[in-house]
């Protein structure tokens, strides 16, 4: 058979590929073809039910960066008055594997017949999370849009572009805007919507920060933080986003709080996490104390954590080390 019944032709989204018969009980793979940034691979296999399959070939980009596809595919008899048998089209679906779509065909086939596939999109996770995105011009549009507005947003702040509310800090002051504190934040939104002090005086006084801490509070709402100044400030961002109700940025105080407990901090760790919620964050240091026996390692500052912490936090880490030990 001539390599010409495996090739399949292609243009930027459609890849057809010709069989010009196909025995009754048989497999056969089509040569690999680009779409996008994929090599892609047709498979048919005959016994009784036709089944076709269309999956990326196996390589470090499909394993690290599948893709997720769109698309219409249909079988044509290409002879006679070419009669279409077309897929449901295919929406958003993550292929990996050469078992991710198979199409069983009962309609028996006979002579020449095209398999027919339109690429409708194709989308990929990017590195730092988040909703996939197209690779082609509208997703690329998509993305350079969204990354020229955060930049514009984050100019706003560092240049002080049409600032209209002053934040007071504990040792310092900085400027802002309304809008983009009320869109981030339904507690300031509320304070703007209503006759509050801080709308008449155009003023947020947020005493309980420093400016350095304030201005990394700002920064994450527009977008615009550092890892380091992050990692100083957790603490600092772990009260704000919880009097402010910015939900996405404790999720992250907290994701960033579970990576480093250490002996130096766990007692302080143990004390937010009481104090804000964070039952997976208290867990994780009550496991550190206990389970791992630190608590011993650190007895000083242990007992003098006992006179301030609280009545009912100081049960629960009586109820663990009995709970633990009582084994042994």
């Amino acid at each position: 058979m001539s390599d010409s019944a495996y090739r399949v032709e292609t243009t930027s989204r459609l890849a057809q590929w010709r069989i010009d018969n196909l025995a009754s009980c048989t497999c056969r793979k089509s040569d690999p073809f680009k779409i996008g940034k994929w090599n892609w691979h047709l498979s048919v296999e005959k016994n009784k039910v036709l089944y076709v399959k269309l999956y990326p070939e196996i390589s470090n980009l499909t394993r690290e960066n599948p893709p997720i596809a769109s698309f219409v595919i249909q079988v044509v008899c290409s002879v006679g008055d070419r009669k279409a048998l077309i897929h449901p089209e295919i929406t958003d679906k993550q292929l990996k594997t050469n078992e991710d779509f198979v199409w069983g065909i009962e309609v028996p086939l006979t002579g020449k017949f095209i398999i027919d596939v339109e690429f409708l999109d194709l989308k990929t996770f990017s590195r730092d999370g988040g909703e996939p995105s197209s690779i082609w011009a509208g997703g690329q549009t998509q993305k350079q849009s969204h990354a020229t507005a955060l930049a514009s947003l984050s100019r706003m702040l560092t240049e002080g572009i049409h600032t209209d509310i002053t934040i007071n800090a504990s040792d310092g002051s900085i400027g802002a805007h309304r809008a983009v504190l009320a869109a981030r934040s339904p507690v300031f939104q509320s304070m703007f919507s209503h006759d509050l002090k801080e709308k008449e005086r155009s003023t947020i006084d947020i005493c309980d920060m420093s400016i350095d801490a304030c201005q990394t509070f700002l920064n994450y709402i527009y977008g615009n933080i550092g890892q380091d100044e992050f990692l100083i400030h957790r603490l600092a961002l772990l009260r704000a986003s919880d009097k402010y109700d910015i939900s996405d940025l404790k999720d992250a105080c907290l994701e960033s709080l579970l990576e480093d407990i250490d002996s130096k901090n766990v007692l302080d760790r143990l004390q937010n996490a009481s104090l804000y919620e964070l039952p997976r964050l208290k867990a994780s240091c009550m496991r550190y104390l206990v389970k791992f026996g630190k608590i011993f390692d650190i007895r000083d500052d242990f007992n003098a954590f006992l006179l301030s912490a609280d009545r009912e936090l100081i049960s629960e880490i009586f109820h663990e080390v009995l709970n633990t030990w009582k084994g042994f």
